[in-house]
């Protein structure tokens, strides 16, 4: 049966919350989103969102990883306490800091190819408002010059990302996952421009900061506050959820895919998406 709320007309869409986090492990933290992905499509588990603080990443996607500059981008990012690290979706070469907030969303769906762009629009939905809560000029859409560039990237007032987003589809569901930076910004601007040059993309270093550039009073628990209250008005009933310990397991088996010395990324069935 699904639940309601009380006086509630329409069925609440559930939605398990997982903010547990793994900063010391960042290439298992991504394999334990690759993990949740699977089971998620399965239907062993309910649709999910992983809400947490990060530890310090260089996040490559599979095309970064055969270009040219690779391996010195993975030795740059190194050099600087970013731990490489080959993500979910594609795209390009972004940062998790401690002061950021990374999200994986996980949805079970048999037609998950027809929904790439509803899923994109109704996340980077949810993250704008999130934002304009917090009392900040948030917009959907690239700016000019930003890293991993994409259509559903989310700015303040125009000038400045402050969130990426990519997509992963696999048979029976898709992962929608990014960051939402905070603060760091410094950091950030000083890894991804050598990044950059190095994988032999332009980036505009102007372009990279964080929503505490805005408002130095905000926090990364302000802005997952501000996404819980979003989704409750959105319908959804959240419930605080662990990872089990077999989904450690699973996530352990998948790690020598998101490590740069690690197996080949990829595998049939699956489409990354940004």
């Amino acid at each position: 049966m699904v639940a309601k709320d009380r006086g509630a007309t329409s069925p609440l869409r559930r939605l398990v919350l997982l903010e547990e986090r793994f900063p010391d492990r960042p290439v298992f933290d991504t394999a334990l989103s690759h993990a949740l992905l699977r089971r998620v499509a399965s239907g062993a588990k309910g649709e999910s969102l992983r809400l947490y603080r990060p530890g310090k990443a260089l996040l490559f996607s599979s095309l970064d990883l055969r270009r040219p500059g690779f391996r010195r981008a993975a030795e740059l990012a190194l050099a600087k306490g970013f731990a490489p690290v080959i993500r979910l979706a594609g795209g390009r070469a972004a940062a998790f800091l401690e002061e950021s907030v990374a999200f994986a969303w996980a949805i079970h769906d048999p037609d998950a190819r027809l929904r790439i762009r509803s899923r994109f629009e109704e996340i980077s939905d949810w993250i704008v408002r999130a934002l304009r809560r917090l009392g900040l000029d948030a917009r959907i859409g690239a700016v000019a010059g930003e890293y991993c560039p994409g259509e559903f990237s989310v700015n303040l007032g125009g000038r400045t990302k402050v969130m990426g987003v990519g997509q992963r589809v696999i048979r029976g569901g898709a992962h929608v996952g990014g960051v939402v930076t905070v603060g760091q910004t410094e950091e950030l601007r000083a890894v991804l421009v050598p990044v950059y040059e190095a994988l032999g993309f332009g980036f505009d270093a102007t372009t990279a900061g964080g929503i505490a550039d805005a408002d130095p009073g905000l926090s990364s628990g302000d802005f997952i506050e501000a996404m819980g209250g979003i989704l409750r008005e959105k319908g959804f009933l959240l419930e605080e959820g662990l990872f089990d310990a077999s989904i450690h397991v699973e996530a352990r088996a998948l790690e020598p895919v998101h490590s740069p010395t690690g197996n080949r990324v990829g595998g049939s069935g699956n489409l990354p998406v940004r």
